[in-house]
């Protein structure tokens, strides 16, 4: 019965040998539970996503057993690009049903099945990975798009190869799994190899610390896109990772740059007189009443951060600080920097 905690990974550096190896999916996890014309899809977090996602619902219904719960990723496919779009994923997540219901027909979402937790009155999670993914696949032996079973190989070199290659149709990097691997929920048992770059980038502003006004919460990054001159400073994401202390001593090393958001790149955070807040500021999608405004800062300190790829303009996660780069210019700090992936093809990735 939902909800259930999903089993976890935890991040290593490199491939480990004699594992079973499935594509890191870049979506939404989720355990789906069916029980005749009752479908529940759990988050990560446990939280129930059925009403966001109908069609879904329906190809659950066309295409599980009738009585499953199924451990997977909800994602969306770009047809025209032939990779997976997180963006587009992330605009399903609204309170109105009607903008739901139009999305669902836009940018319809599909599922990627990957572990299979119970069958009719069976229940697998005791039973090892291997069981489960033979099981798995006679359960979805007819099951056709958008429910998929996710490509699985124990050959190191083959993952290696959609390692290099899958992150083409943007996929997230690899999961591996030990052959005899229980189902054991919230515990970080799997592994997960993603991939790991670095860049330069302008530090362009900071938001406080939800501890108090004297620390600093993230740093705001930002790159020049030399094919579009006239764009300026583009915002590319955050590095936010620091331990307490260090996050005082950037407060206050970071004082002697701000500046007003009249003389900065990003006037479209112009504040109000008299306060340091946007007049129009951000909200964050996952979380309505947080604020987003910023300290704007001259564009003049560059960071080098860790990264580990790109979801269209932007960093698709948080960044990890590395160290300051008083060698580089801003000016520097272009998108020609960053490595580029092989464009693959997202169908060659679901036909394994």
């Amino acid at each position: 019965m939902p909800p259930v905690k999903p089993m976890l990974a935890k991040p290593v550096n490199a491939i480990p040998p004699g594992h079973l190896y499935e594509p890191k999916w870049d979506g939404f996890r989720s355990i789906i539970f069916r029980d005749g014309d009752d479908v529940e899809i759990g988050s990560r977090n446990e939280r129930p996503m059925t009403r966001y996602f109908p069609e879904v619902v329906e190809a659950v219904k066309a295409n599980f057993p009738d009585r499953a719960v199924i451990d997977g990723e909800i994602v969306i496919i770009d047809r025209a690009a032939n990779r997976l779009d997180f963006e587009a994923l992330q605009q399903r997540i609204h309170p109105a049903a009607s903008r739901v219901n139009l999305l669902a027909g836009e940018t319809p979402a599909s599922f990627i099945a990957f572990d299979l937790l119970a069958l009719g009155d069976r229940d697998l999670t005791g039973e090892p990975l291997a069981a489960r993914r033979a099981a798995l696949e006679e359960a979805l032996a007819k099951a056709s798009p958008p429910v998929h079973v996710t490509p699985l190989t124990s050959d190191d070199a083959l993952a290696g190869q959609w390692f290099d290659q899958f992150e083409g149709a943007g996929l997230d990097g690899l999961i591996a799994k030990p052959k005899e691997l229980t189902y054991q929920p919230d515990k970080r048992v799997m592994f997960k190899i993603k991939h790991e770059r670095t860049a330069d980038c302008v530090l362009a502003g900071y938001r406080v610390h939800k501890s108090g006004p004297d620390a600093i919460g993230s740093l705001l990054l930002g790159l020049f896109d030399e094919t579009r001159p006239d764009a300026g400073l583009v915002s590319v994401g955050v590095v936010g990772a620091f331990p307490m202390a260090r996050r005082r001593e950037l407060f206050t090393e970071l004082q002697p740059l701000i500046t007003t958001f009249d003389d900065h790149p990003w006037a479209w955070a112009r504040q109000e007189e008299g306060h340091r807040t946007p007049r129009k500021s951000e909200t964050s999608r996952w979380n309505a009443g947080k604020d987003l405004s910023f300290v704007p800062l001259r564009p003049e300190r560059v960071v080098e951060v860790r990264y580990d790829y790109m979801e269209g303009p932007r960093f698709r996660h948080t960044t990890q600080f590395v160290r300051w780069r008083p060698d580089r210019t801003p000016e520097s700090c272009t998108y020609a920097q960053l490595e580029r992936p092989v464009t693959f093809n997202i169908d060659q990735v679901l036909s394994g």
